[in-house]
């Protein structure tokens, strides 16, 4: 009887234990388990397969691996180096341009299952053209540990930290061309209107019958010369805007506004470059030869 009285009272507790906490909250390693790990990232982005090159190369060559850390205190992993391949994934036969940058020696850095220890941290990016206009672009990240070769998958945070990186490259990349077409189409008709014809003989009607006879006085060379003072000032004032000279000697044309990005050559100081696009940090410039680029605002000054 009282083996029952036992039983009765711990079913009442199990069923008013579900009763108040219908549903239990999963561990942190449940949860952790959820995760798509190892799944990567491949994305269609709307951009031509040149662009994305571009983007591609220079987020690999910037030194950094974005989405994950190795201290609570960190932003990212530093340290990193463009490779031409990596042992650590494996090997890819569907094509396509193929990149890859690599920390050595990371201290278990996160996002990655089970991780720990001092290991190889790598990111492959494969770009592949759809059309003209298209371009697929795959992303993978892997950390293996130096002493067990024990290989741990990313969760993706990795893959997804940068392509940003990636979007945003593509973003200035495409903004700075479209900037560059439209101000040369402004070119283009401002020369158009200068070569227009014009024609020498006025119609019959509008020729007058009889022209009198101008003298130049004193107070018309004087408006003259006033007229072209102002010409002179507003010439320029509209030069203090759209162009500026170069500080330092040697300062890099950058191919888009970070100071990661490529250089596309080194200009002397002084040089005068014509503003193409302003934002708050950088200006995007075009040189005296033509070519196109950015160069930050620090390292430009105000005509004399």
């Amino acid at each position: 009887m009282g083996s029952i009285r036992w039983l009765a009272n711990l079913l009442c507790a199990i069923c008013l234990t579900f009763l108040l906490f219908p549903t239990c909250p999963a561990s942190a390693r449940d949860k952790k388990d959820a995760l798509p790990y190892g799944m990567g990232l491949v994305v269609n982005v709307p951009a031509a397969e040149s662009d994305v090159l571009k983007a591609v190369e220079e987020v690999v060559q910037n030194g950094i691996i974005r989405g994950t850390k190795e201290y609570a205190k960190d932003e990212f992993v530093t340290g990193a180096a463009a490779a031409s391949d990596s042992t650590l994934f494996e090997p890819w036969t569907d094509g396509g341009k193929i990149f890859y940058k690599v920390r050595t020696h990371a201290l278990d850095p996160r996002s990655f299952k089970d991780a720990s220890d001092v290991g190889t941290l790598a990111v492959r990016y494969v770009v592949m053209k759809q059309d003209e206009t298209h371009t697929v672009l795959k992303i993978d990240a892997i950390f293996v540990e130096d002493f067990r070769r024990r290989a741990h998958a990313s969760d993706g945070s990795v893959e997804s930290a940068e392509y940003k990186d990636i979007h945003d490259h593509v973003d200035s990349l495409q903004s700075m061309k479209q900037q560059a077409a439209e101000a040369e189409r402004e070119k283009q008709e401002a020369a158009e209107r200068k070569l227009l014809p014009v024609s020498s003989t006025p119609p019959v009607e509008d020729v007058p019958q009889s022209v009198p006879e101008k003298k130049f006085q004193p107070a018309d060379e004087v408006s003259a010369t006033s007229s072209m003072e102002d010409l002179k000032k507003r010439v320029h004032e509209l030069r203090s805007l759209a162009e500026r000279k170069v500080k330092a000697q040697g300062t890099a044309l950058r191919s888009a506004p970070f100071q990661t990005a490529s250089s596309l050559q080194t200009l002397p100081a002084g040089a005068e470059v014509l503003i193409v696009i302003s934002t708050p940090y950088w200006f995007g410039v075009e040189t005296h030869d033509g070519q196109h680029g950015w160069i930050s605002r620090a390292e430009l000054e105000d005509l004399p």
